[in-house]
């Protein structure tokens, strides 16, 4: 979970959480909120936060090492638009799910046309 990775990553660097809100431009109130689940940072402060760690963004939300998603992608998918959009896509039933398929494959081939 990002949270831990987080930590993991600034304790490894042997920082406390007010060097790396210091680093953010934020509270240390605002960065233990990262630490603790309370909040998600955005794409810029994830950027921040990747290199600061020498670590991809992939890494940082998803654990994985040996992947790295272009950042565009990222951007698109943690603007808030689009995180509300994900957020109740992934609460719906299976069969919302699947009507959506259908209509956004619907709306794709009108496109095409």
């Amino acid at each position: 979970m990002f949270a831990d990775r987080l930590k993991k990553l600034r304790l490894s660097h042997k920082l406390t959480q007010q060097d790396m809100a210091d680093y953010l431009g934020i509270s240390r109130q605002g960065y233990a909120k990262y630490e603790k689940e309370e909040s998600q940072p955005d794409f810029d402060t994830l950027k921040k936060l990747s290199s600061k760690f020498d670590v991809s963004i992939d890494y940082l939300l998803t654990g994985n090492e040996h992947s790295s998603s272009p950042e565009e992608m990222w951007k698109e998918f943690l603007d808030p638009k689009t995180q509300i959009f994900f957020k109740d896509l992934m609460d719906a039933p299976e069969e919302k799910i699947e009507e959506l398929i259908r209509f956004w494959e619907f709306i794709k081939e009108r496109d095409e046309k």
